[in-house]
Formats: structure tokens, C-alpha cells, sequence
């Protein structure tokens, strides 16, 4: 029996990068009489993921910023943040970097320098809420992500997650999209804030659904049953996936979940 559905949100949930699906609120209202939760699981920060969901804000699961932030009802369920070494020690690492753009995301607040306007595109799509300074050191807040972007060349794998793997020694670095690096603390990724929620809520692996398309949902996928890899998943995660769903274009996870609630009865 199903009890709990998580999914992805860009190249998985939405059909494009800001819309839901037509049947989304149909969807809903089918998990909601059979008391099945929803959760969206994302890079993204809390503030623009409850501002996608405006008549399920009050309802849903969060986990957002890549796992390191999950709230339910407004609250802060748990949190994961960096030390102050890690932080300069990532500082640090992202001088040596070059035509990149840095987003430092913590609790209250998204936090940039940069208006570069390629940059800036690309933020608006996944930040709703964010602080223009002139130095990230008048930053007062909990740093619970860094997320690095090749808004230029689109190459983030090349450009940034190999330049700064030698950090995975302190900390995760997560390849979140071709545009996107996220750098977390150790201990968190969406699997990770999942299996604590499995455990808090009572809910076993078997009846969990999982969606995802890129590597910073490996983890999660890994931490349910019914695990689904997008048809326009990277190739890694389809490896990892148990089941696929048909690509994110073509409506496949709400396509998928009437399946398996149709299948349920």
C-alpha cells in the first residue's frame, strides 16, 4: 500500500520550468482521499517551492535545497547547515573558479552579489525570494546550501563539479543539472532527509514512490521501493531505477501515479 509520494521538480514534476501539470489538482485530490502524502523534492529553496503550491502550502512536505531543509505546515521540521570552517573553505575553493555565479542559500534568506543578466535568468527560475549584497560576508543566517552556476556555457559538469570535487572530502558536491553545482553538508541529500522521514513518520521503504532525472536524486531513489527514473533521465539514474516513467514533457508522473493508484484498488 502506498503511503507516501515524492518527486523531483525540474525535468520530472514540471512540464516545463515553472509549470505543473493540467491534472495536477486532480492528482491531488486522488492521493488526498486515499490519505497518500506528496512531497516535493528539490534543489530548489522552500520559499519557491511553497510559492509553486500555493493551495497545498499549508499541506504538503517540503524537502527542499537539495534535502538540507524540510518543513511541513510553515515549521522547520529538520535542517542540516555548514560550519564556519566549511564555509571559508568553500569561499575559499570558489576564487579559484572562474565565470561562474555563487547563491549562498540559508534559512531566512538566498543571498547573491552578482546581476549578471544570464545569471540572474537563471536564478529567477528557481529563487523567488534572494538578497542582492556587495559582500557575502554581511551574511546573517544558517548556510545550509551553496549553489554554483555556469549561466554562460552551460557546462557545470566541466566547469565546476570537476574543479571542485576534491571537496567531497568535507562535504557533498552534488551535479544538479548542466547549469547547476550544489554543494551540501555531509549527511544531507534528499535520500538521506527521506529515510529520517520514513522513520519519524512511520512509513517503510515499500510504500514510497520516488521520481527523478538527474544525479541529486540518486539518494532518493535508492531510499524507496518504487523508484522512477524520467525517460529524459541522465543515464547514471536510470541504472539506479527500478521502474522508468514516461519523460517529464509528456505528463509522466502524474500519467504514472493514476497507474499505480488505478492498480492499488
Amino acid at each position: 500500500m502506498i503511503k507516501w509520494i515524492i518527486s523531483d521538480m525540474d525535468g520530472t514534476l514540471l512540464i516545463d520550468h515553472n509549470r505543473l501539470p493540467d491534472d495536477f489538482d486532480e492528482v491531488m485530490e486522488m492521493l488526498k482521499q486515499k490519505n497518500i502524502m506528496f512531497s516535493p523534492a528539490s534543489g530548489r529553496q522552500y520559499q519557491a517551492l511553497a510559492c509553486h503550491f500555493p493551495k497545498y502550502k499549508d499541506d504538503l512536505l517540503f524537502i527542499s535545497e537539495n534535502g538540507t531543509y524540510v518543513c511541513q505546515h510553515g515549521k522547520e521540521l529538520f535542517s542540516y547547515t555548514f560550519s564556519p570552517d566549511n564555509i571559508k573553505c568553500i569561499f575559499e575553493s570558489l576564487t579559484k573558479l572562474q565565470d561562474v555565479f555563487v547563491v549562498v542559500s540559508g534559512k531566512k534568506n538566498s543571498y547573491v552579489i552578482s546581476q549578471d543578466p544570464a545569471f540572474v535568468k537563471e536564478l529567477n527560475l528557481y529563487f523567488t525570494q534572494y538578497e542582492v549584497l556587495d559582500d557575502f560576508s554581511k551574511i546573517d543566517d544558517d548556510i545550509i546550501k551553496f549553489a554554483i552556476c555556469d549561466a554562460h556555457h552551460h557546462n557545470a559538469r566541466k566547469n565546476i563539479y570537476e574543479k571542485l570535487s576534491f571537496l567531497k572530502e568535507k562535504m557533498q558536491v552534488v551535479l544538479s543539472s548542466e547549469v547547476w553545482v550544489d554543494i551540501i553538508p555531509t549527511g544531507a541529500n534528499k535520500g538521506l532527509a527521506i529515510k529520517k522521514l520514513q522513520e519519524k513518520l512511520n512509513i517503510k521503504p515499500e510504500e514510497c514512490v520516488a521520481f527523478g532525472d538527474y544525479l541529486n536524486d540518486y539518494e532518493m531513489l535508492q531510499s524507496v521501493y518504487y523508484s522512477y527514473a524520467m525517460e529524459n533521465a541522465v543515464p547514471e539514474l536510470k541504472k539506479v531505477a527500478r521502474f522508468i516513467a514516461p519523460p517529464n514533457y509528456e505528463n509522466g508522473v502524474m500519467r504514472t501515479i493514476k497507474k499505480l493508484l488505478a492498480e492499488q484498488k
